[in-house]
C-alpha cells in the first residue's frame, strides 16, 4: 500500500501532467458520474476523448470504440467500467503509451494495476479525478 502523501504526490503529478484524457465508459447521459467528470475536466482545460462503443459522439466530441482506435496520444486513460472489465483496457492503454490508469470510485483490479504498474504507468484506483482536482489543484 503506497503511503497517503506519496500517493497524493503521485495524483498532483498525474493531474499536472495529464493533457489529454480518455474516458473510457463515458456515458451520453448528463445525470451519470462519467458524464459529469468529464464536462468538469473539459472545463478545467483537459482534452477529453470520449471511449463507448455504442456512441458516435458525446460532448459534441467524436467518441471511439476503443483506446486502440484513437488516433492521437492520449495522457491518462479514467475508467468508468467495472472492475472485472479493467485488465483488457489496461493492456490497451500500455499498447498506445499512456501514461497513466485512472480507476474511479469504487473500481479495484489489482491485477490490472499491476499489470499497468510492470509497464512503467502510474495507477490510482478507488478515487475520483474530480474530486481529487478540486482539492489538489
Amino acid at each position: 500500500m503506497i503511503p497517503a502523501a506519496e500517493q497524493v504526490v503521485s495524483i498532483r503529478r498525474i493531474l499536472n501532467d495529464s493533457k489529454t484524457i480518455a474516458v473510457v465508459g463515458l456515458s451520453p447521459k448528463p445525470q451519470r458520474p462519467s458524464h459529469q467528470v468529464a464536462c468538469y475536466l473539459m472545463e478545467a482545460g483537459y482534452t477529453i476523448i470520449p471511449v463507448n462503443p455504442g456512441q458516435d459522439s458525446i460532448l459534441g466530441l467524436p467518441c471511439y470504440p476503443d483506446l486502440r482506435a484513437i488516433p492521437t496520444q492520449v495522457d491518462m486513460v479514467d475508467i468508468f467500467r467495472r472492475p472485472e472489465a479493467v485488465l483488457p483496457i489496461v493492456e490497451d492503454a500500455i499498447a498506445i503509451g499512456a501514461k497513466f490508469i485512472w480507476m474511479q470510485e469504487g473500481i479495484v483490479n489489482e491485477q490490472a494495476a499491476a499489470k499497468a504498474e510492470a509497464a512503467g504507468l502510474l495507477v490510482v484506483m478507488d478515487r475520483c479525478t474530480k474530486i481529487d482536482h478540486m482539492n489538489l489543484l
